[in-house]
């Protein structure tokens, strides 16, 4: 185990509220990797994104950064840009 896993491991055993704080932003992370490596599967580039939504590269970037707070019309719309489709699920 890797000293930053060690860290994470103990900081979850002493304080259970950094240990749902920090899955929910993991969770969020790594949703954000997900459409940052969509469009980089695609071959398409933030500017052709941006510009498919007639929106500007920061909203994108934004988008691929801080996918916590994106609307399921706009996700929609991005995955429509890549040629995709949005497909949501709930799971237990």
């Amino acid at each position: 185990m890797r000293d930053v896993e060690r860290y994470i491991a103990k900081r979850k055993k002493a304080r259970p509220r950094f240990e749902k704080d920090f899955e929910a932003g993991y969770q969020a992370f790594e949703f954000s990797v997900m459409l940052r490596q969509a469009r980089e599967r695609a071959g398409i580039t933030q500017e052709t994104v941006a510009k498919r939504l007639r929106t500007k590269k920061s909203a994108i970037s934004r988008i691929e950064n801080h996918a916590e707070d994106i609307r399921l019309s706009t996700l929609d719309k991005y995955a429509r840009a890549l040629g995709k489709r949005l497909h949501v699920q709930l799971t237990e």
